[in-house]
């Protein structure tokens, strides 16, 4: 089915042209319509372009009357533009049908917007890293994107960790025991809501961190070493965001380096102490996060998480 796609740059500068181009020509290939904003490919800096010109790009996309504003790429810069950004007339943009996509640094812009009028966005793809890579993007990444322009996203579903792993900063399960959620539980009727960890703890104490009561929190991160990942962690636990939560689910944790001083100490090991720390209960190996393998997931909407032997589902039907 054939849709029309914003793309815009709201954060860092697009460093890789090529990248951009191939995903550019993916989405034509795929029967799309895309329309490249008219400073998706400015530079100021580490940015793209001001913050003056990032503003009036996030305007444009949700003007642009656009099936799915899709950002270029994540990288930094969209906390420094929250307070003067429109959020009633995104929320509008939404209502009318729009779907904003992003991840990254756009964990700041959901959060913002679903903590301001309660609209729902999806964690997704960039252009670049999803759909602009060499060779073939992601089939699973695809559908996924494809079933949200359809309509047809339903839900995720995916396989808890089961055994131990070698320890590499691929994967959450790298501990000497199993870390899995014990037991099966059905949670009903929760927001689904997260992001990225360290932009989305960066937002705490401020007017853009949604507060959350009894939701279901997915977290992720890249090339932050587990003891980073764990102190941003505990923040959330002190400033009480874990209690109010219905469980946590924790997605890729990838290109960190692990050193002998660690002596062990890896996400597993986070995983374990979470586990032990909070009373909702933390589910791993969720396929999202800076990875080619990614579901996209609804910020912002009720969702409803069955856990059993055989693996974890979200279900959220038609958003």
């Amino acid at each position: 089915m054939k849709k029309y796609i914003y793309i815009y740059s709201p954060s860092g500068a697009v460093r890789d042209k090529v990248a951009f181009k191939r995903g550019i020509k993916r989405l034509q290939t795929l029967g799309h319509e895309v329309e490249v904003d008219v400073d998706a490919l400015t530079s100021h800096q580490r940015f793209a372009g001001d913050d003056a010109t990032r503003l009036a790009a996030i305007h444009r996309a949700a003007d642009s009357g656009a099936d799915v504003a899709l950002i270029s790429r994540g990288g930094y810069g969209l906390t420094r533009l929250l307070p003067d950004i429109r959020f009633k007339k995104i929320a509008k943009a939404i209502d009318k049908g729009l779907q904003f996509v992003g991840m990254s640094d756009f964990t700041a812009f959901q959060s913002a917007l679903l903590a301001k009028t309660g609209a729902i966005t999806w964690a997704g793809p960039a252009l670049g890293e999803g759909f602009g890579v060499e060779g073939t993007p992601d089939e699973i990444m695809e559908a996924c994107f494809d079933d949200m322009l359809c309509g047809q996203g339903e839900g995720a579903g995916w396989r808890q960790a089961r055994k131990s792993v070698a320890n590499t900063s691929k994967d959450i399960a790298t501990n000497p025991e199993d870390i899995r959620a014990e037991g099966s539980f059905d949670i009903q009727d929760a927001v689904l809501w997260g992001g990225n960890l360290t932009v989305l703890t960066t937002l705490l104490g401020t007017p853009y961190f949604p507060n959350i009561k009894g939701g279901i929190l997915f977290l992720e991160d890249v090339a932050e070493h587990p003891y980073r990942v764990e102190r941003m962690l505990t923040q959330l636990l002190y400033a009480g965001v874990f209690k109010r939560q219905k469980a946590v689910v924790l997605g890729q944790f990838t290109d960190f380096k692990l050193t002998p001083h660690d002596r062990g100490f890896n996400m597993g090991t986070v995983g374990q102490w979470l586990r032990q720390a909070i009373k909702a209960p933390v589910l791993t190996n969720l396929p999202y996060g800076h990875v080619q393998t990614k579901v996209l997931l609804p910020v912002g909407a009720r969702t409803d998480l069955s856990v059993n032997s055989r693996g974890a589902l979200l279900v959220w039907g038609h958003v």
